[in-house]
């Protein structure tokens, strides 16, 4: 079975311009901002509502429901309830450093933060380069 969410050619401004609440907007710029310093990369919009940095392989070690496809380093969503991340605990590295990031709450694959103002935007900056596979280096 392949992932159903695919990269699309809708516009990420566009996106983050219509995020709702109004502070989502502002929240989702600068993360959006974050995130391209920290990867080196332009984001694409994944589905209606991710926006992703990179691409690499998935393949789910469930043998009898077998998922595999592509799917962004990092990513994001400035959603009503929250700001939902993607990647940053996928790896050993980042699910270690994941405490130190302020407030936030867990679901299977994803990070939950209901205020950017709540968490430490350099542990996330670190979890990003974690994530996407450039270390615990400052990008040059």
């Amino acid at each position: 079975m392949a992932i159903k969410t695919q990269p699309t050619d809708a516009s990420v401004p566009d996106f983050l311009d219509a995020a709702t609440p109004a502070r989502r907007v502002s929240e989702g710029h600068h993360i959006d901002e974050i995130m391209r310093t920290e990867t080196g990369t332009e984001p694409v919009m994944w589905g209606p509502s991710i926006v992703g940095y990179g691409t690499y392989r998935y393949v789910s070690p469930a043998k009898s429901s077998r998922t595999e496809g592509n799917w962004p380093k990092v990513g994001f969503s400035p959603r009503k309830s929250a700001i939902v991340f993607y990647g940053l605990k996928d790896l050993p590295e980042g699910a270690a450093l994941l405490p130190d990031l302020g407030t936030y709450t867990e679901g299977a694959g994803c990070v939950y933060v209901k205020r950017l103002d709540q968490i430490d935007l350099d542990v996330l900056r670190r979890l990003i380069r974690i994530a996407f596979g450039r270390g615990d280096d400052p990008p040059r």
